[in-house]
């Protein structure tokens, strides 16, 4: 089946068409920045904009970047707070003249990796970090998905983990490649110690670097890249836009 996958996130809006039995994307994706304010009827015009883009009529599977609750986002990261309480299916599906289903962004990313990544046929517990403007988690049970964790907020030094631990983090604190790793491998012992996963799976942005922090983390589970990079949040969100 051939949905839109889009993947909104706190600096830019990126989708493609996929085709939902490989995982493939079917053109080149397209990347427009995230307007500031990032309101919702900003971010709206944005997803009807790349709808337009493919001259898409058919269903569309959005990432959002807020823990959602029926398509309504019951919080804001990394966005304008006036999201919260939006019903963000409603308004995009409204604005596209599309059928469109909303998730939480890093469970999109989370659903790609688990279907035709490196979580695939992986049981027991699975983490996959989405690692840019925030930290973005998903959390699987032998494959099952337990939404919006959106643990990138649990506290480190008195702030959210994603303020020091994400990429946009290590830009903010202008820190080396090497002393960036130190907050992240802090954040994941956190997670280790809470959760005690058989996997971590490490996307995002960040992914393209690493290089640069893989070999310096000193956690017991296993890390590894998210095989599907930083497209795994638009293949995810074209998952999530299956018809029920």
């Amino acid at each position: 089946m051939q949905i839109l996958g889009i993947d909104i996130g706190g600096t830019g809006i990126k989708g493609a068409p996929v085709d939902t039995e490989t995982g493939l994307l079917l053109e080149p994706r397209n990347r427009l920045l995230t307007p500031e304010p990032s309101r919702p009827e900003a971010i709206a015009k944005v997803v009807a904009d790349l709808s337009t883009y493919y001259e898409w009529q058919g269903p569309i599977g959005c990432g959002f970047p807020a823990a959602m609750r029926h398509g309504v986002a019951m919080t804001a990261a990394n966005i304008d707070t006036s999201w919260i309480g939006t019903d963000a299916q409603e308004l995009f599906s409204r604005t596209t003249g599309c059928p469109v289903r909303v998730i939480n962004d890093a469970d999109a990313a989370g659903m790609a990796e688990m279907t035709y990544g490196a979580g695939r046929n992986v049981p027991g517990v699975v983490f996959i970090i989405t690692i840019g403007t925030g930290l973005g988690t998903a959390l699987f049970v032998d494959g099952k998905l337990v939404p919006n964790t959106e643990l990138g907020h649990l506290e480190m030094e008195g702030k959210d983990a994603e303020w020091k631990a994400s990429e946009a983090g290590r830009e903010r604190h202008e820190l080396s490649w090497k002393k960036w790793s130190k907050s992240l491998d802090d954040y994941l012992h956190m997670l280790e110690r809470l959760f005690w996963p058989d996997l971590f799976i490490l996307g995002g942005g960040a992914i393209k670097k690493q290089e640069k922090f893989l070999p310096l983390l000193t956690i017991q589970t296993k890390a590894v890249p998210a095989l599907l990079g930083n497209e795994a949040g638009i293949v995810g969100a074209a998952l999530a836009g299956q018809p029920k």
